[in-house]
């Protein structure tokens, strides 16, 4: 083959690869909530219950995978203002004890969402359930009778991956 062919594929593969990006941020909305976000893929989404404050909750979820990541939202409707606060408390000690870690080995950061006065951010490396090293970082909020969790999970998050992420959610 001729090396300007050669040189016309290695473009063509190029500009192929362009137009596929690791991070395709889109917005993202589910019914049930007014929630907002900004996903780098476009996620999966899944219902069931699980245990948490002493009795069963829905937990609506989309994640997707992208970069080495996976990004994570959930959120629950827990029918009235207590039940919400307790899921809201004891909801980050779950996420942790899922990478095998406490709230004591974790770090807490800081990160506002439009339309939410308390957010609990924290970031903590566990393992997964392969026994691998992977670092958690998420955050906590509700508002009125939702709750949600925002998180990505990996070998190590770059901040470039996770503002975007991250401030891009608001409930309006």
């Amino acid at each position: 083959m001729p090396l300007r062919t050669h040189v016309g594929c290695l473009a063509v593969a190029l500009g192929l690869a362009a137009c596929t990006p690791t991070f395709n941020w889109r917005q993202w909305r589910q019914d049930g909530t007014p929630l907002v976000a900004l996903m780098p893929c476009k996620p999966d989404q899944a219902t069931r219950p699980i245990p948490l404050a002493g009795a069963p909750v829905e937990l609506h979820m989309a994640s997707c995978d992208t970069g080495g990541l996976t990004y994570a939202l959930a959120w629950a409707e827990a029918g009235d203002a207590t039940r919400a606060a307790e899921l809201w408390a004891q909801w980050p000690r779950a996420a942790l004890a899922s990478v095998r870690a406490t709230e004591a080995a974790a770090q807490p950061w800081q990160q506002g969402i439009k339309g939410v006065e308390q957010v609990k951010a924290l970031q903590v490396t566990g393992q997964d359930a392969k026994g691998r090293a992977t670092t958690m970082r998420a955050l906590w909020f509700a508002r009125g009778t939702q709750v949600y969790q925002a998180a990505i999970y990996g070998p190590s998050i770059r901040e470039d991956a996770s503002a975007p992420f991250f401030d891009g959610l608001s409930l309006p």
